[in-house]
């Protein structure tokens, strides 16, 4: 139901990135997705997909880098030989660490990776994604559910929903929509490398479906967002949490 698409995903070598781009693949979309620094994982989701007949090519692009956004849109572009599809869904994350003590370089990082290379990747798409496109940005429930010890996490997550709402207003005369999917609890390596695993079992037990999301799970999610059933939803902000909020 994708066929003919060109779709960008940021962050696509692993957990959340990885089954979108596997998802989207399947459906019959050309993908390209970056990755910082891992080339080992991201070589390993291009022959898997192109193994199942996908066509996915990887592009090492660390998006705290400056320009690393605007240069991977373009190559990705000039590749795909248009844009039909963007999903942000490159972040960091960090450890629990109180406001009092965040260092303003963390605070820093953060933003770059979560806030900036959004705001650059949809400006780009502003100016040349084609009519009837797709804009999926992948933000957190704990902007709807803070926490402590992860501020500047939230704060950036926070904005780009706000850069996906105003993209939906802007966007809309041409027919492209601009959604956030908000993820709760999602078993990544991410998700493990700044949880306990007793933390982790706790929130499964909150959660009314009573498991952890799968990545699986958010990347169907965005597939609805991004073909023909999603054409007319925009400007929200889905909360895919298994019933956590």
């Amino acid at each position: 139901m994708l066929e003919g698409k060109a779709a960008v995903v940021t962050g696509g070598s692993r957990g959340i990135g990885r089954a979108i781009v596997e998802r989207l693949c399947r459906d019959g979309a050309s993908v390209v997705f970056n990755y910082a620094s891992n080339e080992e994982a991201a070589a390993e989701v291009v022959r898997e997909v192109a193994a199942d007949g996908g066509n996915v090519r990887a592009v090492r692009a660390d998006l705290a880098e400056p320009g690393a956004a605007q240069e991977l849109m373009e190559t990705a572009e000039e590749h795909l030989g248009g844009l039909d599809i963007l999903v942000n869904n490159a972040a960091l994350s960090h450890p629990r660490v109180a406001l009092a003590d965040t260092e303003t370089e963390l605070f820093d990082k953060v933003f770059e990776v979560n806030t900036r290379s959004v705001f650059l990747t949809l400006r780009h798409a502003a100016q040349r994604m084609r009519d009837g496109g797709r804009i999926v940005t992948v933000s957190t429930l704990n902007t709807a559910r803070p926490a402590p010890g992860i501020g500047p996490y939230m704060a950036s997550k926070a904005a780009i929903e706000q850069l996906t709402a105003a993209a939906a207003w802007e966007l809309g005369p041409r027919g492209i929509t601009a959604n956030t999917v908000s993820p709760g609890a999602t078993d990544t390596d991410l998700l493990r490398a700044v949880n306990p695993p007793e933390a982790l079992q706790a929130v499964a037990g909150m959660t009314p479906l009573g498991r952890l999301g799968e990545p699986s799970d958010i990347a169907d999610v965005v597939a609805f967002l991004v073909g023909p059933d999603g054409r007319w939803i925009t400007g929200g902000n889905l909360m895919a949490t298994g019933g956590l909020g």
